[in-house]
């Protein structure tokens, strides 16, 4: 009976959400049974280039640090944002929400060949949640019940989060960086004047990944909604 109302609560998570965190697990799991180490994951432009080890392009963004406070932690804002922007302003765009995956992804790549960061995970995040702050303004946030801000200052509270951790801050500023590159071209630029879109999803994805018809019972979840921080 747990079983199939897990597996029931599991097949209704949004598929881009369930594929991505469902990956992760998978990923650190594996590495915490030792049947795979992070050297074989970590990003590595010469041995993707020479010894054409391409894996390492996706892998990087899966393993996020051995079981513990800052993986959960990571998985718990991976989860809930990107389920709350496939559930919310991507409903019914699959294939655009692919497309910000891959455009997103790869803009990273780019920089972290620049900035020597071999896993780009966090980063990947703090993209995903910055899209979602920047497309749910005025929802008020809390933080461990310390501070109260409005969304769009979610990711920089992060940023200030992870630095009192003594963790590195270029990994924070990439993910705004990139989440802002795209918020730019999608929702800020098309709508100036003499602005248009530069980003458009593919056909092929479009072809793969949406679907005309919706179930009409599926209830999702609302992605306005404040806080989940205490």
């Amino acid at each position: 009976m747990a079983y199939q109302t897990f597996q029931q609560e599991y097949l209704q998570i949004p598929v881009v959400t369930r594929a991505y965190t469902t990956a992760c697990v998978i990923t650190t799991a594996a590495v915490q049974l030792e049947l795979i180490t992070p050297f074989q994951l970590y990003f590595n432009p010469d041995l993707i280039l020479r010894n054409y080890q391409v894996w390492r392009l996706i892998t990087n963004f899966l393993f996020f640090g051995p079981v513990g406070f800052n993986f959960l932690f990571n998985m718990i804002f991976l989860y809930r944002y990107c389920r709350m922007l496939e559930e919310g302003s991507f409903r019914g765009r699959t294939a655009d929400f692919v497309f910000m995956f891959l455009f997103g992804g790869l803009l990273m790549t780019i920089f972290g060949t620049f900035v020597s960061l071999v896993f780009l995970g966090q980063a990947f995040t703090i993209m995903l949640v910055y899209v979602w702050s920047r497309r749910n303004p005025n929802v008020r946030m809390n933080f461990f019940g310390l501070l109260n801000f409005q969304a769009p200052f979610l990711p920089w509270v992060l940023m200030g989060f992870s630095l009192l951790l003594g963790n590195s801050i270029i990994v924070d500023l990439l993910g705004i960086a990139v989440g802002h590159v795209y918020f730019f071209l999608e929702d800020v630029f098309p709508n100036q004047p003499g602005g248009g879109r530069w980003l458009k999803t593919p056909f092929f994805l479009k072809m793969l990944f949406d679907t005309p018809e919706e179930d009409a019972n599926y209830n999702p979840l609302p992605e306005e909604r404040p806080g989940g921080f205490a």
